[in-house]
């Protein structure tokens, strides 16, 4: 997993809970890396899953919550450390659909020991679509607010819904809300 999805998770963390909080979850994570990530290093899955646990005790924030916060967190993070990816993408369902194409395709050709999820659109009428996620890393949570930070980012208000959740593989219902 590259290092820019822990030194993101770790500077989310302590921008809502506080530096000792962080430190503290890096010590009870036993994180052998002492939280001196690069964002271009490669780390493995089950150090940053240790860390969201230790959150999750330290805080009582539930995980899906927390996945989702940082996924929401994560988006403009992503898109300004890699504004070339979103060129011609006007919208979040332009982005859904073609994720896997463009964006995840680009992320191969930059780190070839990358593995991201693959996630499938599927537009069902102008403001609905079905989004499959399928990752060995069963982070759908992550995926909902990675979404939502996407609609903010395009300025546009989302309603998710998970019809299928498998773990490794969840089907969301993803809507868009007009204004009223």
């Amino acid at each position: 997993m590259k290092g820019i999805i822990f030194t993101e998770f770790l500077e989310m963390a302590e921008e809502k809970f506080g530096y000792e909080i962080v430190d503290e979850i890096l010590e009870k994570a036993n994180d052998p890396h002492n939280g001196a990530y690069t964002a271009v290093g490669t780390y493995g899955h089950s150090h940053l899953v240790q860390l969201i646990v230790e959150l999750h005790k330290k805080t009582n924030v539930p995980l899906e919550v927390l996945l989702s916060t940082y996924g929401e967190y994560l988006f403009p993070k992503l898109v300004e450390s890699h504004p070339d990816l979103l060129k011609g993408i006007s919208g979040t369902f332009q982005l859904l659909m073609n994720v896997d194409g463009l964006i995840h395709s680009e992320v191969r050709k930059l780190y070839p020991e990358a593995n991201p999820p693959q996630i499938k659109g599927e537009q069902i009428d102008a403001h609905t679509m079905k989004v499959r996620y399928d990752s060995h890393r069963s982070m759908g949570d992550v995926a909902i607010g990675l979404m939502h930070g996407c609609a903010a980012y395009f300025g546009e208000k989302l309603e998710i819904e998970k019809l299928d959740d498998e773990g490794n593989s969840v089907l969301f219902l993803v809507k868009k809300v007009l204004d009223e």
